[in-house]
Order: C-alpha cells, then sequence, then structure tokens
C-alpha cells in the first residue's frame, strides 16, 4: 500500500515537473522572437552610437552624441517633440478622463456616445488623413467656411496653426481609447467607498478628487505612458500629411531619424534613438514615482 503511495506521489511530481518544463518549452519561441527583433537590435542601436562608422567600428565614446547635440534639425525636431507632447499629452489624459467620467454617469445615450467616440479606432490611417486633407487643403472645407467672413484662405500645414492640426488629429484617434481605459478604471472603484463618501456629505467634484482620482492613479499613469508614447508615433500621419520635410514646427524627431537613416548615417541615427530613449525612460520612471506616492494608500 505504501509503496502504491509513493509510486503515485512520483508520478504525479514527474507529471508536475513535465507541466513546467512544457510550459516553458511554449514560451520559447515567444522569449527567442523578443531577443532576436527587440533586445538584439537595441544593443546593436547602442553600439552604433559609440563608433565611428560601421566599417572602420572604431570607438568614439560620445562624439556622435556632440554632433547630434550641436546638429540644428536635432534642436529643432527634439523641441518640436517636447512642445507636442507637452501640449497633446495632457489634453488627451484629462479630456478622455472626464470624458469616461461623464460615459460612467446617469446619462441618456452613453451607447451611442461611446460608438462615436471609439469610431475614429476603426479607420484606417489613410482614411484619416484623406479626411483631414478634404478639411484643411488651401481650397478644403475650412477655407471654404472662413472665406465667408472675408477671412483669407490659409495654407494650414505650411503656417502656425499646423501643430494645432496635429494635436487635433491625435486627440480624435487616441480619446476613445483612453476613455474606454478610464471607464475600466472607474468600473473597479470598490461602490462602498463612493456611498461612504456621499453619506459624508461629500459633493460628486469632492469625490471626484478626493476618491475617483487617488483609486484611478494606476490607470492614469498607465494611459499617461501610453499616450506618451502614441505622441511619438505622430510621425507617421505628419509624414503622410507632408512628406519628409514638412514645415518647420511640424519636424519631429522620427523625422531627424528617417531621414538621417534614409542618408545612411547610422551613427546619428543611433545616438539620437539612445537620447530619445533615455528621456523616455526618465519622464516615466518621474511618472512612476509620482503614482507610487499617490496612490500608495490606496494600494494599503
Amino acid at each position: 500500500m505504501l509503496k502504491k503511495v509513493k509510486t503515485k506521489k512520483n508520478n504525479e511530481l514527474k507529471w508536475n515537473r513535465f507541466s513546467k518544463f512544457k510550459s516553458k518549452l511554449f514560451l520559447t519561441p515567444s522569449v527567442i522572437g523578443v531577443f532576436v527583433f527587440f533586445v538584439i537590435p537595441f544593443f546593436v542601436v547602442i553600439y552604433y552610437s559609440f563608433i565611428d562608422n560601421i566599417f572602420n567600428k572604431e570607438f568614439v565614446f560620445l562624439e556622435n552624441f556632440k554632433i547630434v547635440f550641436n546638429n540644428e534639425a536635432f534642436k529643432m525636431a527634439a523641441l518640436n517633440t517636447l512642445k507636442f507632447t507637452m501640449t497633446a499629452v495632457p489634453l488627451a489624459v484629462i479630456l478622455s478622463l472626464l470624458m469616461a467620467n461623464l460615459m460612467m454617469s446617469q446619462m441618456p445615450g452613453k451607447s451611442k456616445f461611446r460608438t462615436i467616440f471609439l469610431s475614429p479606432l476603426m479607420v484606417p490611417i489613410a482614411s484619416i488623413i484623406l479626411i483631414f486633407q478634404v478639411l484643411f487643403h488651401y481650397n478644403g472645407v475650412v477655407n471654404d467656411f472662413i472665406s465667408i467672413f472675408g477671412v483669407e484662405n490659409i495654407d494650414w500645414f505650411k503656417s502656425e496653426y499646423a501643430p494645432i492640426i496635429i494635436v487635433i488629429l491625435y486627440l480624435w484617434k487616441n480619446l476613445g481609447y483612453n476613455m474606454v481605459l478610464f471607464m475600466a478604471g472607474l468600473a473597479n472603484i470598490p461602490k462602498s467607498i463612493i456611498e461612504v463618501a456621499k453619506l459624508d456629505c461629500s459633493s460628486s467634484l469632492k469625490i471626484f478628487f478626493k476618491v475617483k482620482l487617488r483609486y484611478l492613479s494606476p490607470t492614469i499613469l498607465f494611459v499617461t505612458v501610453l499616450s506618451i508614447i502614441n505622441s511619438f508615433k505622430v510621425f507617421r500621419e505628419i509624414y503622410l500629411l507632408t512628406g519628409d520635410y514638412p514645415y518647420e514646427s511640424l519636424y519631429m524627431l522620427q523625422h531627424f531619424m528617417n531621414n538621417t537613416f534614409a542618408s545612411l548615417d547610422y551613427q546619428k541615427m543611433s545616438a539620437a534613438a539612445v537620447i530619445m530613449f533615455d528621456v523616455m525612460a526618465v519622464i516615466i520612471g518621474i511618472l512612476f514615482v509620482i503614482e507610487n506616492r499617490y496612490g500608495k494608500d490606496v494600494e494599503h
């Protein structure tokens, strides 16, 4: 009897070990893919940023970074990207949070509004670009409208208003998805906490700032990080609208790196990519610290 029990236990242990090995085996293709397509290229870019060229491979340490920092095109691209991110990301987070809060209230026709806000996610980028070209072309709908009031036609994509159009495009594309994330976060807030706050005679505004925002701190962090990443991806829309060399205020870091890649200047491109990665890592690190301090009492 004891032998049978021991044999059964041994078989169970062997099966558990086999199951663990099998689960690790299934993960192997994914791990290999991550290393081949993400980790190894990342270190290759870092390596390229410290050599003079891919043929001599002479180590020059920070020389490529000095060249990039002294490059006027890089300075302009970095400043434009910073301005865009500092404008578009706070707007994307705040507006989507307000929209989500509104959608979670007793508002009539909520399902229709959700569909409207989520519709940009289902529209291909090419179609979105076509819509904005029709609207803001020199002979487009917007110029036809303002001409009624005696305003002369504006070349929107080659004017000081160009960044505003791109911010509108960015918000139109991303607000719906951010709103859904915030709605999920609001749905996870314990109803008992909100009920207690209402019994304590707290106003809706006070409940929002004192209760909901604290419980939403992880979601706010996630949406902010996602919005920052998407703000760096806005190059795709600008490129389709204006090409390789757009109006100065629309020239982003991705334009700089794309153009340096096209000219086969891999060292400059790699140095710019490393700088961009470092800046994003610092910003996201600061956001994590803020969220940790603000939402610590809620977690405990």
